[in-house]
C-alpha cells in the first residue's frame, strides 16, 4: 500500500503527520530486529506444532466437561503438550488458576511448610505477592503459616549478588522463588541463561532446594524455557503470553511431578488432586491460544521495541533500552512526572478496541500499595498480552507497556501515546 494512502488512515485515526512520520522514521532502522523475532516465533511455532502432534490433539479435545470433570480427555491432554513442550514431567493448566498471583500463591503456598522459608534472590518480588508473602499483613498469607521470607537483592549493576545469597540461605530454605520479569522496578529482566547460572550456584550451596521461576510476560521470548536450565516449577497466566489473547482466564505451572501433585492438591482437595476440576467451555481458547501464542509474543516484542526507540529518541529513561536484548514484552518508559505516565496511559486507551472513550484514572487496586492507573480495552478483562499498559502513581512516575496481539495494533497504541504526549505539550518531535 501506498505510505501516503496509510498516512491518510492514521489522519482519520487522529494522528498528526509528523507523528505518523516520525513513528516511521524509527521503524526503518528496526527491520532486521523484527526479523530475527519473527525466526524466534517461527522455532517455538514449531515447538508448539510437535507437542500438538506428539499428544494426539483432536477434536475430542474440545468437549465441553462439567461437575467434577473425571476423564476431562481436553484437560488432560493439555496438561500432556504443556509437560512435554516444556520439558516437564507434568503440568497443572487450568481455568481455577484466576490470574499470575493466584498462580504464584498456589505454587508457594503448595509446596512450603510451617518452619520453611522462601527465599527471593533477585529483589522484591511483584507487589501482588507482597500479600501473598506476608510483607503486608493479609489473612492467609504465608507468614500466618509460620513461612518465613528472605531477600537478597541485585547488585546495583543488575548482577547477582552471589556473596549475600550464600549467605542467606540457610537449614530452613525450602524454595528459591526467581521473578524472571522486572515487575513494578527497572532492573533487567533475566534471560534464560542467566535464571540457569543463579540455579547452577544454588544448587552447589543446596541442591535439594525447590526453584521455582515466575516466568509471566517472558515465554516464547527466547526457544528456551527455565526448565531447561534446571528449575523445578515454572508459573505463569494464559492471560499474559501463553494465552494468546485468546484464553479468557486461567494459569498454569509446569514442573516436577510432586511439586505438580502439591499444586493440584492445594487447588482442588487432598486426595482429590488433578482429577477433578472440569475444563468447562474455556478448553478450546486454551488450545487456540496456546497455538497463536508463538506469533503473539512477536507481535507484543515488536511493539515493545518500537516503544523503546520512540521514547528513547525523545530523550526519555527506558528499560531495557532501545538497543538491548529482550527477554520480556515488558517496556517501562521514565517519565518523572505524573502528567506523562498519564498521557501515556490516556494513549494507549484512546488505541483501545473496547473502551476507547474511557478516560484511565489513577485508582487503588486490590493487592497493591500505591494508587494504579491502568489502560486496557482488551477482549479478556486485564489481559495484559492485548494492548495495554499501567504503572504505579509514585516516583519515578514510570508506566510498564506490553502487549498487542497484533504488531499493527501495538504501532497504532504507541503512536497514539505519542499523540497524547504531543497534545500535552510534554514532547516536541
Amino acid at each position: 500500500m501506498d505510505k501516503e494512502v496509510l498516512k491518510s488512515y492514521y489522519k482519520h485515526y487522529g494522528i498528526d503527520e509528523d507523528v505518523f512520520e516520525f513513528g516511521e522514521k524509527i521503524l526503518d532502522e528496526l527491520k532486521e530486529r523484527f526479523e530475527n523475532i519473527d525466526r524466534i516465533a517461527e522455532i517455538n511455532h514449531l515447538r508448539v506444532m510437535e507437542a500438538f502432534k506428539n499428544n494426539r490433539v483432536d477434536t475430542e479435545c474440545f468437549n465441553i466437561a462439567t461437575g467434577y470433570g473425571y476423564d476431562d480427555v481436553g484437560r488432560d491432554t493439555l496438561e500432556k503438550v504443556y509437560a512435554d513442550l516444556f520439558h516437564g514431567e507434568d503440568a497443572l493448566v487450568r481455568p481455577q488458576i484466576t490470574c499470575g498471583t493466584h498462580a504464584l500463591a498456589l505454587a508457594l503456598m503448595s509446596n512450603l511448610r510451617p518452619g520453611d522459608e522462601l527465599l527471593s534472590p533477585v529483589g522484591k518480588p511483584y507487589d501482588t505477592l507482597e500479600s501473598v508473602i506476608g510483607l503486608r499483613e493479609c489473612k492467609g498469607s504465608l507468614k500466618e503459616y509460620g513461612i518465613t521470607y528472605s531477600q537478597v537483592d541485585l547488585l546495583p549493576n543488575g548482577d547477582f549478588d552471589y556473596e549475600g545469597i550464600k549467605n542467606a540461605i540457610n537449614e530452613r530454605t525450602k524454595l528459591v522463588e526467581i521473578q524472571r520479569s522486572k515487575g513494578y522496578a527497572t532492573r533487567p529482566t533475566l534471560s534464560v541463561e542467566r535464571i540457569g547460572e543463579l540455579i547452577k550456584f544454588i544448587r552447589g550451596l543446596k541442591p535439594d532446594v525447590i526453584v521455582m521461576v515466575d516466568n509471566c510476560y517472558g515465554e516464547f521470548v527466547e526457544t528456551i524455557e527455565p526448565l531447561d536450565v534446571g528449575a523445578d516449577m515454572m508459573v505463569g497466566s494464559l492471560i499474559k503470553n501463553l494465552g494468546g489473547g485468546i484464553a479468557p482466564i486461567g494459569g498454569y505451572i509446569v514442573g516436577t511431578k510432586e511439586c505438580i501433585e502439591n499444586a493440584a492438591n492445594r487447588l482442588t482437595s487432598p486426595g482429590l488432586g488433578k482429577e477433578v476440576g472440569a475444563s468447562l467451555s474455556t478448553i478450546k481458547s486454551f488450545y487456540q491460544g496456546l497455538f497463536f501464542a508463538p506469533n503473539v509474543v512477536a507481535s507484543a516484542l515488536k511493539g515493545a521495541i518500537f516503544a523503546a526507540n520512540i521514547y528513547e529518541k525523545l530523550g526519555f529513561e527506558v528499560h531495557p533500552k532501545a538497543a538491548d536484548e529482550r527477554f520480556d514484552i515488558i517496556q517501562a518508559i521514565t517519565f518523572h512526572k505524573p502528567e506523562g505516565l498519564i498521557a501515556f496511559c490516556e494513549g494507549i486507551q484512546a488505541g483501545a478496541p473496547i473502551d476507547s472513550y474511557v478516560m484511565p484514572e489513577p485508582s487503588d487496586m486490590p493487592g497493591y500499595e500505591s494508587k494504579v492507573i491502568m489502560a486496557a480495552g482488551a477482549f479478556n478483562q486485564g489481559s495484559s498480552i492485548e494492548l495495554s499498559a499501567d504503572g504505579p502513581l509514585r516516583e519515578p512516575y514510570t508506566a510498564f507497556f506490553q502487549g498487542g496481539i497484533t504488531y499493527q495494533h501495538a504501532k497504532q497504541g504507541i503512536l497514539m501515546s505519542l499523540q497524547k504526549m504531543k497534545e500535552k505539550g510534554l514532547v516536541k518531535l
